[in-house]
């Protein structure tokens, strides 16, 4: 934890930034998000933040947060799942409540407000709404991402048992939690317009609910910045897919690509190979390596150099929630992209000239085997992709109109009046 002193003269309107994971490094998709608001609102003010760490990783980065930050309180997150779950049970809240619930961050929320001139608070994931005080007067931002409370309610309806049951139940309490946020929230924020929609038709009463969609850093996700490839074996084509590949929508897509859309590609192109490149694969992943040209690459430093090997890079999710990132990487990397239409949410591409949108299975595979037989047309189809997202979706773009939501000019502006 790094103090933030004391309140004193001459204080300038400050934000309290709450997100439920270390906003660094910015490399899986809550974080990337997470990370380019916080060095927006950086801009805007000085910035105080609350987070926790899960991993190793996280602490090894906290001194990430100095270059942005007034001061911020990182305490490690240990709770075990279970433990989390009966205390959900015993309090009647969803389990992702009291997994991320910390007395150390929730005291020095407490300190922050009373010794800092916080003027807003930006809520990033509802999980942190708790940290909020009930008698908060200042300035509120939510930042749902997501609608998870729908997300848990199609993992209940696909499931059976005990398991269906919990995700049933996170689910009902969720939208309660999403209600209650919304209610006191002076802006909701959603990914994208659909997931915005979605929340409107959940809740009750009129509330300011809108979308900030997620932009990319085309500067980083750029082919011309990547000097090597991996070493793919084989003559290919070579499909890619990147991830978080714990992550159940991840699993569940990875699956399907796998098993129903490769054998049938290698009727056609039997050197076609499908590499799964992300970190922290399941056990259900682990069992698809060697499967119809299936290879699980694991973690890797850097996915640009896998993508841009990629002959395409493909998303064939059931479940999505909001803009998905490795879509924009994929496409700020020039890369033909095939997703699925859950996958595509949220990006406003023409299909097939920007993003293909398969819908399903066969329609994967036929346009896996059309790009392999128009190498000209799949590098074309790349170079369009590109153009896209640097025109449309760039991070300063996404995030123009952040200062008017938290009720401040840019920094630069305040000193000057």
């Amino acid at each position: 934890m790094k103090s933030a002193g004391s309140k004193g003269a001459g204080s300038r309107s400050e934000i309290l930034f709450l997100a439920h994971r270390l906003p660094f490094p910015p490399d899986r998709g809550d974080k990337i998000r997470s990370h380019h608001i916080l060095k927006a609102l950086a801009q805007i003010a000085p910035v105080h933040v609350g987070c926790l760490a899960e991993t190793d990783s996280d602490v090894a980065h906290e001194g990430e947060l100095g270059g942005v930050t007034r001061s911020w309180c990182m305490p490690r997150r240990s709770k075990p799942l279970v433990l989390a779950g009966m205390e959900a049970l015993l309090r009647k809240e969803p389990v992702s409540l009291s997994a991320f619930r910390s007395g150390e961050l929730a005291e020095w929320v407490e300190r922050i407000l009373q010794e800092r001139d916080i003027a807003a608070i930006y809520v990033f994931s509802g999980q942190m709404g708790q940290y909020v005080p009930k008698d908060w007067q200042g300035r509120l931002i939510v930042d749902l991402v997501d609608v998870d409370s729908a997300k848990f309610d199609a993992y209940g309806a696909a499931k059976g048992g005990f398991r269906g049951w919990i995700d049933r139940r996170e689910g009902h309490l969720l939208r309660s939690v999403e209600q209650s946020l919304t209610e006191r929230a002076d802006c909701t924020l959603l990914v994208s317009e659909a997931e915005a929609s979605l929340l409107r038709g959940r809740i009750t009463g009129s509330h300011d609910i809108r979308a900030l969609g997620n932009g990319i850093d085309c500067a980083f996700f750029d082919p011309a910045a990547v000097s090597s490839r991996p070493a793919l074996s084989g003559k290919g084509p070579h499909y890619v897919f990147t991830g978080q590949m714990d992550y159940a929508p991840n699993v569940d897509a990875v699956t399907r690509m796998a098993q129903r859309i490769m054998p049938e590609v290698l009727r056609r192109l039997p050197d076609a190979q499908f590499h799964i490149v992300g970190r922290a694969p399941s056990r259900d992943v682990m069992a698809l390596d060697g499967l119809y040209g299936t290879r699980v690459i694991g973690a890797v430093p850097d996915t640009r150099p896998w993508l841009a090997g990629a002959d395409a890079v493909v998303a064939p999710l059931t479940i999505a929630r909001g803009v998905q990132n490795k879509v924009l990487e994929a496409m700020a990397m020039a890369r033909p992209t095939i997703v699925s239409p859950d996958a595509a949410t949220g990006i406003d591409a023409r299909s097939p000239d920007e993003l293909i949108i398969a819908h399903d299975d066969s329609d994967f595979v036929r346009h896996l085997l059309r790009l392999a037989g128009h190498p000209g047309e799949a590098v074309a189809t790349g170079r369009r992709a590109r153009e896209f997202v640097l025109n449309q979706m760039s991070w300063p773009a996404m995030l123009v109109d952040l200062p008017a939501m938290i009720g401040m000019p840019p920094q630069g502006q305040r000193d000057a009046a």
